[in-house]
């Protein structure tokens, strides 16, 4: 059984990277990263399961409010984002390499 959860977490993890990678909508990159986080929760309580050790589920805890700070930031951004170009693609970001 633990075989099948660390396999669905790499696959939940192959396609947060995959979205991440591969599309240019800025919300959607962030959904790609809240999956990332997610696997690695999921593998993270697999092996703590597996291992019968709590270490594992308290690392979870950090990770979600990580992810949580991750999708404030990232939201303001993207207003802010939109607010200057009318638009949310990541092409459009570019300009404010600096």
């Amino acid at each position: 059984m633990e075989t099948t959860i660390q396999m669905l977490a790499a696959f939940l993890f192959a396609l947060g990277l995959l979205t991440v990678i591969v599309r240019r909508n800025t919300i959607i990159i962030l959904m790609g990263i809240e999956m990332m986080l997610n696997a690695a929760n999921l593998s993270l309580v697999g092996f703590s399961h597996y291992l019968a050790q709590i270490n594992g589920q308290v690392q979870v805890f950090f990770i979600i409010t990580i992810a949580a700070a991750e999708s404030a930031i990232g939201l303001s951004i993207l207003v802010n984002l939109y607010r200057n170009f009318t638009s949310i693609k990541t092409d459009n970001a570019v300009t404010l390499k600096g």
